[in-house]
């Protein structure tokens, strides 16, 4: 048995590893598009390995990083089955046209081709049931708590059980069942994003947000948050949501600004969510039986067309207009949301609000680690001052921080052999793999 990583061993984007169980037969999980510092000097996303052993892909959930590369998978002659959670096949055809438009062309013709090729490999697989793939290897899906439909992966082995965590979620994240114990494992391949921090909880996190909302009514200003359209915008939706919900109890909402989604894509999600509400937590089941619509509420606007997010940037750079804008992509890189920030970070009334990790490399992190002391950053080859605020909320991560990673090797029913760090800047990892000796006493690659 062999693991070898095609991306996402030292850095938070692009994951791929294999599982080589012999010389001719592996299987992939994940396959993931690179991002930020992570991209090849020649800003090359193919496959670099040999497909030819590839025996099935398993994918723990459809982020861009897990799945961005499967476009490239499939032109290097893949055609083995897809495993992955039911609400993953569901929502993966959305991610992957939206990763061909983005990344390889615009065609009809070849988008169609590509996913019609995608929809028959697909294999969903329900949470905690065993699937056979091949002679020698069962695998499972575990609820991982990350986005809908997110997994963590055991491999079953004849004589070891290898798991692959994917990306593990926080507790208590509305929409989402928190993740599942872990058994155990021979080998933990464990992701290490947070690795080295700590989260705010979720009840200092919404009494942030709700000052930054005041601020943005008294101000008249325009809140800009960067999200990625699957998890991070539902959640986000979710949580304002409540807010409005609380000052409508108090009578107190008349000032509360517009909420406008500006993705068409996070919309199609969002609705995609909904669609899968009988996945919903207790919490989100229990708002829909009270009669609320967590993510469809009076208050949110969602913008399609591009004619009309040019006209509410227009508006916006000219007007004074408390709102409050969802809008991908989620590090800047990309999406709507760049041409918010080329026209509002230089007015001072604007809240910035970052509430995903911002990868090395992209212009989110430079807004994040510049922005508070008045620096600038390059957007679409324009030098943009940053006068707007700059704000970090960690308590709406999708990853689990430093005590949720120790607290998933501690959850295992029969201790975890060994870990191996993956998804992680160095910094991060260098911490954690700390900690993970000092509790468990386990060795740590």
């Amino acid at each position: 048995m062999e693991i070898l990583h095609h991306g996402g061993r030292f850095g938070v984007t692009g994951s791929c590893h294999e599982l080589r169980v012999a010389p001719d037969m592996a299987v992939l999980i994940d396959c993931g598009l690179l991002q930020g510092a992570d991209v090849p000097a020649a800003d090359e996303q193919q496959i670099g390995f040999s497909a030819e052993q590839i025996k099935a892909l398993l994918l723990t959930h459809c982020h861009i990083d897990h799945v961005g590369r499967l476009p490239w998978l499939l032109a290097a002659g893949f055609r083995g089955p897809i495993y992955c959670t039911e609400a993953t096949a569901t929502l993966l055809p959305l991610v992957i046209e939206d990763a061909i438009k983005v990344g390889i062309t615009r065609s009809d013709d070849i988008i169609d081709g590509v996913l019609a090729v995608l929809r028959r490999l697909l294999r969903p697989v329900a949470y905690d049931s065993w699937q056979p793939v091949f002679d020698g290897l069962s695998v499972r899906f575990r609820q991982a708590g990350h986005i809908m439909g997110s997994a963590y992966i055991e491999c079953q082995l004849a004589d070891q059980r290898i798991v692959f965590s994917g990306d593990i979620g926080c507790k208590d994240t509305p929409l989402l069942p928190d993740p599942t114990p872990l058994e155990y494992a021979d080998l933990l391949l464990l992701e290490s994003t947070y690795g080295d921090r700590l989260h705010e909880d979720r009840s200092q996190r919404q009494a942030r947000l709700q000052a930054i909302i005041e601020r943005c009514v008294r101000d008249r200003g325009a809140i800009l948050i960067p999200a990625f359209s699957i998890g991070r915008t539902q959640e986000l939706l979710y949580e304002l949501e409540d807010i409005i919900h609380d000052l409508k109890q108090q009578n107190m909402a008349e000032d509360f600004p517009l909420v406008v989604l500006d993705s068409p894509l996070a919309a199609r999600f969002t609705e995609k969510y909904r669609d899968l509400k009988a996945l919903w937590d207790a919490e989100a089941k229990q708002r829909l039986v009270a009669g609320r619509h967590p993510l469809a509420f009076d208050e949110l606007h969602v913008i399609e067309s591009h004619s009309q997010h040019e006209q509410l940037v227009n508006r916006l750079q000219t007007s004074a207009e408390p709102v409050i804008i969802v809008a991908a992509g989620g590090m800047c890189a990309g999406g709507r949301i760049t041409n918010y920030l080329k026209a509002l970070l230089p007015d001072p009334r604007t809240d910035v609000l970052f509430v995903g990790y911002q990868a090395q490399g992209t212009p989110g992190r430079t807004i994040q680690q510049y922005g508070p002391d008045g620096g600038y950053v390059d957007i679409d080859h324009q030098r943009i001052h940053i006068k707007a605020q700059i704000h970090t909320l960690g308590g709406y991560s999708a990853h689990a921080d430093q005590a949720g990673l120790l607290d998933f090797i501690g959850s295992a029913a029969k201790p975890v052999g060994a870990v191996r760090l993956t998804h992680g800047e160095p910094t991060a990892q260098r911490e954690l793999s700390r900690k993970i000796r000092e509790r468990f006493k386990i060795p740590v690659e």
